[in-house]
């Protein structure tokens, strides 16, 4: 009787069992089986603002316009002067520096005494010439005397025109010796009685030292140059232009030039003129006028130019809207409900603040962000490492 209890307990268990295996393989099945749904691709060109950024960006749009868009050609060249406005200094029969205060960018005046200058041949000139002008003297009275009596016919035509003969070769010696003394800057009627050793250096040019080439004892040959001077009053721009450029190039066109070392200090000019020589490497000299000077235009200071050539119609952005990333050109386009989209554009080089748009036909009647655009890009940027 127990037995057969415990065998209809068995088989209960053994029911149930198979029951709940049953349904847990049924269950499982189910869940297998069960279709999952795919999630939408993001967008990685779509950045989509809160209103409270929206608020903190404070994004700006426009639509593509009609403009003149001026064309720049950037030159490079060096500050110059004219040859009337340089002026190198040296002593036609040379010597010793005896003495001088001159330093590069010392101001110094037309008519200045700037070094004095020291030569023994200075000594022997004015003694060359204070005897020829005894000697002058000399024949002038004799001269006189053989007229006299060659008019009391005392005296031949032929004695007479001797006489006259060296007194005129006197004269002309006394005057090519002052003419000597002149280029030392001895005054012929300073010397009587009074002969120098020394003689002044004068400054030609009203403006400033550049080079100081001597210093005090140095003994300087007529063809050494002592000192450079530069009279800024006339600085000029002078630029170098390849020979295709040269037809853009004309007198008047305005230009603005800035050097390496201040791009930031911008100076405004215009061409005055344009050379006609080209030279081996293919480029001419364009000279320009700037308008005001600045002392830290010094000659040969390198300088940057930008040359305005012409003015075009077309359709144009602020520069501002451009955002360059990973060697392309994008804006963002406004797709509305703060949505905006990232789209690539083509463009030419920005010309003060304007950039030409060429495939202009894509962004016909749309509206385009002018203002923090790299701030979307960065936006758009970040939600798409946040996300990875």
């Amino acid at each position: 009787m127990k037995t057969k209890k415990f065998l209809s307990q068995y088989m209960v268990y053994q029911l149930l069992t198979g029951v709940i295996i049953c349904l847990s393989f049924s269950c499982r099945g189910n869940k297998e089986n069960k279709p999952v749904t795919a999630s939408k691709p993001k967008d990685e060109n779509l950045v989509s603002l809160t209103d409270a950024q929206l608020r903190n960006v404070r994004i700006e749009t426009v639509a593509l316009s009609d403009q003149a868009v001026a064309s720049f050609l950037k030159l490079n060249g060096k500050i110059d002067v004219p040859p009337q406005n340089m002026a190198s200094v040296s002593i036609p029969l040379g010597g010793y520096l005896k003495r001088t205060q001159l330093l590069p960018g010392m101001k110094v005046s037309k008519g200045e005494v700037i070094a004095i200058v020291e030569n023994p041949q200075f000594v022997q000139l004015q003694q060359d010439y204070l005897a020829a002008q005894s000697k002058l003297h000399f024949a002038q009275l004799d001269y006189i005397r053989q007229k006299e009596l060659n008019q009391n016919q005392a005296s031949s035509d032929k004695v007479m025109q001797q006489a006259q003969a060296e007194m005129n070769s006197q004269q002309i010696i006394m005057n090519a010796l002052a003419r000597q003394l002149e280029l030392v800057n001895i005054p012929p009627s300073t010397i009587a009685g009074n002969i120098r050793k020394s003689a002044p250096v004068y400054s030609s040019i009203d403006g400033y030292v550049s080079k100081v080439n001597v210093n005090i004892g140095k003994y300087v040959n007529p063809s050494d140059i002592l000192f450079e001077l530069i009279n800024p009053d006339d600085i000029h721009l002078n630029l170098k232009v390849y020979e295709k450029d040269l037809e853009q190039m004309r007198p008047g066109q305005l230009l603005l030039a800035y050097s390496n070392t201040k791009p930031n200090k911008k100076y405004n000019g215009k061409i005055h003129l344009i050379g006609k020589d080209i030279d081996p490497s293919g480029m001419a000299d364009v000279h320009c006028h700037l308008d005001k000077y600045d002392q830290d235009l010094i000659p040969g200071l390198y300088m940057n130019a930008e040359v305005q050539t012409t003015a075009t119609f077309g359709h144009a952005l602020p520069e501002e809207s451009i955002v360059d990333f990973e060697g392309k050109s994008y804006v963002f386009v406004s797709e509305g409900n703060r949505n905006y989209r990232l789209t690539e554009i083509s463009v030419e080089e920005p010309q003060k603040g304007l950039v030409k748009v060429l495939n202009f036909q894509d962004f016909q009647g749309k509206q385009i962000v002018s203002k923090n655009a790299y701030t979307l890009l960065m936006q758009l940027k970040n939600t798409a490492e946040d996300e990875e």
